[in-house]
């Protein structure tokens, strides 16, 4: 058993880490200010015995004894993250340097929880852990995309000066059970609004590509990654190479789902990447790991607990 610190841990990732932690025969210590994250995720647990919630912001230091941390803590999605911009900002940053303070003060093994959004609008396709991205620095998704970037310079830093355990993973877009029903996110959207008889709403033309990972892939890479060998860093990308377009990510919602729900186009947001694919070479060679789920089945189980909360 190990004493684990989970930041951001009652958000829609976080909560799923939890629960395998748990399972695992881990003491989980949970930490989350409740911005995005949410009691009801991790209401199940909060009479286990090695489960312990704190409400908590990562922009202020945290003082505890841990030999784990996995530092989640961020909203994620543009509707959230552009909320409060600046704070948006801290949370990456101040929150990084109060996590690796922490890490460095008990000696801990740190992994960073860090996006695709690193690479920004690529001109690499697929994106490989050496594109060094190309992000806008000062739009409307800066916040996100420059503190994530910002965050990773940090750990960095912290390992090559203070010699500090660290892990990092670029995670992409992954979807699932307890994903916030308006988080603006293309799943959850066309799920929501599928489920609610609503048009669902296509941005740009609808060529655009993204590469969908269940979330149950995502937190066994996590568990792998922190269990790699001392001296690998990262980063690594984390994430379901299966590439499609918001049309077929559409048409397979409405599929599932049934209805009569019709598609409506609006105009691109600014800074939307035309494309995100990962290339995971390193995370099956260092690893061992691929996704397994594919999409249909991911999107089921989805679907089913959208249409249990919307009803609920």
């Amino acid at each position: 058993m190990q004493k684990i610190l989970v930041t951001g841990g009652a958000g829609f990732l976080g909560s799923h880490l939890c629960d395998r932690l748990l399972a695992d025969g881990h003491d989980v210590l949970c930490v989350d200010n409740f911005f995005t994250g949410s009691k009801r995720n991790v209401a199940h647990l909060l009479n286990h015995p090695h489960f312990e919630l704190l409400r908590h912001d990562v922009t202020f230091p945290l003082y505890v004894e841990v030999e784990r941390i996995f530092n989640l803590a961020c909203p994620a999605s543009p509707v959230h993250y552009q909320h409060d911009p600046v704070q948006t900002t801290k949370t990456s940053v101040h929150g990084a340097i109060n996590m690796l303070g922490l890490a460095k003060r008990v000696r801990a093994r740190i992994l960073q929880a860090s996006t695709s959004e690193v690479y920004g609008d690529p001109e690499m396709h697929p994106q490989r852990e050496d594109y060094w991205g190309r992000v806008n620095p000062i739009g409307f998704r800066s916040c996100y995309d420059e503190g994530k970037r910002c965050a990773e310079t940090l750990f960095f830093d912290y390992h090559r000066q203070h010699d500090l355990d660290i892990k990092v993973v670029r995670i992409f877009n992954t979807y699932g059970p307890r994903m916030h029903p308006n988080d603006g996110r293309v799943v959850s959207n066309f799920i929501v609004q599928a489920l609610e008889g609503e048009d669902i709403t296509i941005y740009g033309d609808g060529s655009q590509t993204r590469s969908f990972c269940y979330v149950d892939d995502l937190i066994e890479a996590f568990m792998r990654m922190m269990e790699s060998p001392q001296g690998f860093t990262g980063p690594v990308n984390i994430g379901n190479p299966g590439e499609f377009s918001m049309l077929q990510l559409a048409e397979l919602v409405l599929t599932l789902v049934g209805g009569k729900s019709k598609l409506v186009f609006k105009p691109l947001p600014a800074d939307d990447p035309r494309q995100r694919k990962p290339d995971i070479a390193l995370a099956q060679n260092q690893l061992g790991w691929q996704p397994k789920v594919a999409l249909e089945d991911g999107l089921k189980e989805t679907i089913a607990y959208f249409r249990r909360t919307l009803e609920a």
